[in-house]
């Protein structure tokens, strides 16, 4: 059954790389990008298609950096020990609050 797996998914990745492979064969005409002040890019379209996609996905990984860092500041907090417990004798010293809606 594990070998059967792995086989499956070796197929599958065999079969989108040979995908891919033949799209980047397909789209090796120029074509050109247009910026402002009439600078431009010409390259082949697979690499503009490929640098489209890189650029997408750095964008998401930045976009998501904040909250990955708010997680990890989370999950450390949360790896400190608690402190000990107050024992019965000792007076509170913070007020109870009244119960919520009162």
């Amino acid at each position: 059954m594990k070998n059967l797996v792995r086989l499956l998914k070796w197929l599958l990745k065999a079969a989108i790389f040979f995908t891919l492979f033949a799209f980047a064969l397909n789209n090796q005409q120029d074509a050109v990008v247009h910026f402002f002040f009439g600078t431009q890019w010409r390259a082949p379209m697979v690499l503009l298609i490929l640098t489209a996609f890189a650029a997408g996905l750095a964008m998401g990984i930045l976009g998501m950096v904040p909250r990955w860092w708010k997680h990890r500041v989370v999950a450390k907090k949360a790896q400190q020990p608690l402190p000990p417990p107050a024992s019965p004798d000792t007076p509170r010293t913070e007020p109870i609050a009244p119960p919520h809606g009162l």
